[in-house]
């Protein structure tokens, strides 16, 4: 997903950010959300705690939290907030369970190892239901780095606790970098409430004022993008998910020579919408967003958008869509920025919005939207070993740089993940 080329190929400043609360406890009642920055190089994980008012970013009391894996290549959190999985990366083909503790510690709970003939996993994604998690691997049995090969899909049950049940395998096509899960169905229109706590269940909500069904959508999709440098065209690979065991039923799409969907030159990340209907990909060596609809909800098939692609900064790595579904963000890995999009929920357009090229610290490889209050936007800066942070504007989407606007991590950051710290009064996120 993030940085994959990059890596194959391929300021720590200390800040006060006591702000005038005094003590820990008093900090902990004005944190909205936990984030959390996973090393590449050290696999340990930098946990913060974001004040709602401003965003700030404030190290968690025995941050880092450690991993037993060797070079992570990115991070998931269960939509419930519970617990984050942390992907090994090229040289270690397993990953971490870590519960998320009341006051955002971090504790290690199993390192489940991918079965064997699944090596250097680079992606993961969790369906919104926190019933399955997806990891995207890029070698199958007698393939490697130096014979390289097919690459294919880890299917982990969720167990109720966070813990993973034992795993199944797809298998997909060349160097596999994303993979994402459409949104799940709201069979019913719940009432906007004036506060939202830790938005569980986001979408349900947040389909509130835009439609009293689920688009008409039966079946939750699973897309997977594959580069395919060497072979072939890089493709986006659509399955349905069978709910009962969350398996992978293939999308005969047929668009393209591998029955899937023309994924650009160079694709790095995948997003879908909160509302389940558009898919979009970022395209590093066109430096674009390129835009597709889920055009039938009972088989997943994907039309693009006419008025795709949207131009991006230089070679895109990271993309996430607000919890409003409002605003599409990508990090710029070579700009050092991040370009905003209004979404068009109509269409599926993409515009930029008003400073769209909003600056980072070096190297941006991840984004998050924190899913409390739905207002601060933070990126990964894989070479400034840092955290950037950006408050967005509701009504425009534009970004503006948070007080003390980056934070120190880990080196190497390669992606990061947030999740809501519990009720809070501020948790409204509004449509």
């Amino acid at each position: 997903m993030k940085l994959k080329t990059i890596l194959r190929t391929a300021k720590v400043v200390a800040v006060s950010l006591a702000i005038g609360f005094g003590t820990t406890a008093c900090i902990r009642d004005y944190t909205s959300d936990y984030v959390y920055a996973v090393s590449n190089s050290s696999g340990q994980v930098s946990a913060y705690g974001a004040d709602y008012q401003f965003g700030v970013l404030t190290q968690i009391s025995d941050s880092p939290f450690a991993t037993n894996l060797t070079n992570p290549s990115t991070v998931v959190a269960a939509p419930n907030g519970k617990t984050i999985y942390v992907i090994g990366g090229s040289q270690d083909a397993s990953l971490e369970v870590m519960a998320v503790g009341s006051d955002g510690k971090l504790y290690g709970e199993a390192t489940p190892v991918l079965p064997d003939n699944a090596t250097d996993p680079t992606a993961a994604a969790i369906d919104t239901t926190g019933t399955y998690l997806y990891v995207t691997f890029n070698y199958q049995s007698g393939y490697s780095s130096a014979s390289p090969g097919p690459g294919g899909v880890v299917i982990f049950p969720i167990n109720a606790d966070g813990t993973l049940g034992t795993p199944s395998v797809v298998n997909v096509g060349n160097q596999p970098v994303g993979v994402v899960v459409s949104a799940p169905t709201c069979t019913t229109t719940p009432a906007l409430p004036s506060s939202v706590s830790g938005l569980t269940k986001p979408n349900c909500v947040l389909l509130g004022s835009l439609s009293s069904t689920n688009n008409g959508y039966t079946n939750t999709f699973v897309y997977v993008v594959d580069q395919e440098q060497a072979a072939a065209e890089p493709t986006i690979l659509g399955f349905v998910q069978n709910p009962s065991n969350g398996g992978l039923v293939p999308i005969k799409a047929n668009v393209n020579s591998l029955g899937g969907y023309s994924a650009g030159v160079l694709p790095t990340a995948i997003a879908t919408d909160p509302t389940g209907k558009y898919v979009y990909i970022t395209d590093a060596m066109q430096n674009e967003v390129i835009g597709y609809q889920i055009q039938n909800g009972t088989t997943g098939e994907l039309i693009g958008l006419v008025t795709s692609p949207y131009p991006s900064g230089q070679y895109p790595d990271g993309i996430t869509i607000d919890p409003r579904g409002k605003y599409v963000y990508v990090a710029n890995y070579d700009s050092n920025t991040v370009s905003s999009y209004d979404l068009n929920l109509g269409t599926g357009a993409l515009g930029a919005t008003a400073g769209s090229n909003f600056a980072v610290e070096t190297g941006p490889t991840c984004l998050t939207v924190d899913p409390a209050v739905g207002l601060y936007l933070y990126t990964s800066n894989y070479l400034d070993a840092s955290v950037s942070g950006g408050q967005l504007n509701p009504d425009t989407g534009a970004l503006s740089a948070v007080p003390t606007s980056f934070f120190p991590s880990q080196p190497q950051p390669i992606c990061l993940t947030s999740v809501p710290n519990g009720p809070h009064s501020s948790q409204e996120v509004q449509p």
